[in-house]
């Protein structure tokens, strides 16, 4: 029966993994790791999986990383530096990005807030 339903287009398991990844990695941002492990936990095969996660590459995963630390990054304003770099890699990690992207991404972020408030901070003492 279930072989029927793939002869008709019913069931495709491949057209099911690409747009969960689409669905899953824009809507949520999760990285190429936790996407693997949801298909996993979905049944879906490995060949099609593989297939599916390699729509997305180094570059576009990095630049979801990004978005993500940078929505995140003011609610976090306030902490010392170091509370906040755990906080903003442990998101990363929940959502599957390496240990090393998010603590890079996650630093970055950081260090440009820094330039732009100590920036701030000059022209508002310079004013006086």
């Amino acid at each position: 029966m279930l072989s029927r339903f793939e002869e008709v287009g019913l069931i495709n398991d491949s057209a099911f993994a690409d747009a969960w990844v689409e669905s899953r990695h824009h809507g949520r941002g999760l990285a190429r790791r936790a996407l693997v492990q949801e298909l996993r936990t979905k049944g879906v095969d490995p060949t099609l999986i593989d297939e599916a996660v390699g729509q997305l590459d180094s570059e576009q995963e990095e630049t979801t990383a990004r978005e993500l630390v940078a929505r995140k990054l003011r609610a976090t304003r306030g902490l010392d530096r170091d509370k906040r770099l755990r906080r903003l890699a442990g998101m990363l990690a929940r959502k599957g990005y390496s240990p090393g992207m998010a603590l890079r991404v996650v630093r970055q972020a950081l260090e440009e807030e820094g330039e732009e408030g100590e920036a701030t901070e000059f022209l508002v003492d310079d004013e006086y």
